[in-house]
């Protein structure tokens, strides 16, 4: 008797477990980055919201935070829905931290090694659904999976204690951005290969001998990083909503 093929998933996975020490302080605002208020909402609930515009194409949506956060509760209220998932497995490392979501994922959420992940950072809150599911309709079919990046636009410099030491050719140089979409056994494998020293998914995959898609992203889907970011993250989303209204 033939059994039937089993249903290949996609599940979100958001690390939110980093202090965001580059984006320095705020006088209303004390506490990780990710949970400082854009337009009324905590940056990580932005970004909760664009992947809750996938609808049923997500098989669970997970947030990864440190053991210790009493925060996100706060942050982000309404993370409570059927297919909600908050690990409190975050590491010291961003990289420790997605390892132990995803092992998270297959112990208490039962994804599979086979289905897919989708890693964004809680930081890029100006990520859209539409962008999103751009990267998972070129990646589906692909062997490997991917990520979204843009060309490099500007002319690009090497340095050395505050003096230019040579201008680098920028053709075929990419921004990586997120979110990056691989299987997750593979994802797994990686990242435990690598180590904590790779700053994103695509690393680890690079590591271990593969070669990731790169799929077209957008200007505005920045990493909200330095303070003056939190400024242009708020123009975009008021410019957002004024369209929907």
């Amino acid at each position: 008797m033939n059994t039937p093929a089993q249903k290949i998933r996609l599940y979100a996975l958001i690390p939110c477990a980093g202090n965001g020490s580059r984006a320095g302080t705020h006088p209303d605002h004390m506490g990780p980055k990710q949970y400082r208020p854009i337009l009324g909402k905590s940056m990580v609930a932005h970004t909760v919201e664009a992947f809750r515009g996938l609808g049923d194409l997500l098989s669970g949506l997970c947030v990864v935070i440190s053991p210790d956060d009493d925060a996100f509760p706060k942050a982000c209220p309404d993370f409570n829905r059927p297919l909600d998932m908050l690990l409190s497995a975050g590491g010291p490392t961003r990289a420790a931290t997605v390892l132990n979501g995803l092992q998270a994922m297959m112990g208490q959420g039962g994804a599979q090694p086979t289905d897919w992940v989708l890693v964004h950072d809680a930081a890029r809150c100006l990520v859209t659904p539409a962008q999103i599911l751009a990267l998972v309709d070129a990646c589906m079919g692909d062997e490997v999976g991917g990520l979204l990046a843009q060309a490099l636009p500007d002319t690009l410099k090497s340095g050395a204690f505050g003096r230019v030491t040579a201008t680098i050719d920028r053709s075929g140089k990419f921004l990586a951005q997120t979110p990056q979409m691989f299987r997750i056994g593979a994802l797994v494998k990686a990242l435990q290969a690598a180590g904590d020293n790779v700053t994103d998914e695509s690393s680890a995959m690079e590591l271990a001998g593969l070669s990731p898609k790169l799929v077209a992203g957008s200007a505005q889907n920045f990493k909200v990083t330095y303070p003056e970011d939190f400024a242009l993250a708020e123009a975009i989303l008021a410019g957002r909503q004024a369209l929907k209204n």
